[in-house]
């Protein structure tokens, strides 16, 4: 997994999976191998302090929070190793900078969910996905049948939150805005039955 020349690994699934757990991991092992790492967030991700990134199960590690990915090779310093945490809220240039990178000899981790509350490819993640050399996907515990997840329930008031609801409600740090559904127990009602 330690490369020398530059490639792009992007780690997505459902919320719940681990996604930020496993990015962590690899960043400990980096570190350890005496390489040089930044973890960089979306400003829109207010869930923990600005300059942190915090797991559920705990791990964290401290992090640049920028407002678009136009800022991100301007913070990155001297890394060789580039971590961008929530790829899915980042504006459509984030595969371009992502590219430049890669192709500059860092090496490059993206996390994010690959689908939204809908189950719809969210944000710049099918072109990240397209791009990376490596990509690994992984799933959750359904919070119904408890079968593999790969889907993001988003809930309202305790039910499904229907079609036309926001794409983006930061959320899912000790709330109970999010579930991890497999596919026959996911739900989007429409918006005419809402």
């Amino acid at each position: 997994m330690f490369y020398t020349s530059g490639w792009v690994h992007v780690i997505c699934g459902c919320m719940f999976c681990g996604k930020t757990d496993e990015m962590l991991r690899l960043l400990r092992r980096f570190a350890i191998a005496g390489r040089q790492v930044v973890l960089i967030k979306p400003e829109v991700d207010t869930r923990v302090a600005e300059a942190r990134v915090v797991s559920r199960s705990g791990a964290e590690h401290g992090a640049v929070s920028v407002g678009s990915s136009s800022e991100i090779e301007a913070v990155i310093g001297n890394a060789d190793i580039v971590a961008i945490e929530e790829g899915q809220f980042w504006d459509d240039g984030l595969p371009e900078v992502v590219t430049r990178l890669a192709d500059a000899g860092k090496q490059v981790l993206v996390t994010g969910l690959d689908q939204d509350y809908r189950g719809d490819p969210f944000g710049p993640m099918p072109r990240l996905m397209a791009l990376a050399d490596q990509v690994t996907k992984l799933t959750a515990i359904c919070v119904v049948c408890g079968e593999p997840a790969t889907r993001t329930q988003r809930l309202i008031d305790g039910q499904p939150a229907p079609a036309d609801s926001p794409q983006i409600m930061v959320g899912g740090m000790g709330d109970e805005k999010y579930e991890a559904r497999c596919r026959l127990h996911h739900e989007v009602p429409s918006a005419e039955f809402s």
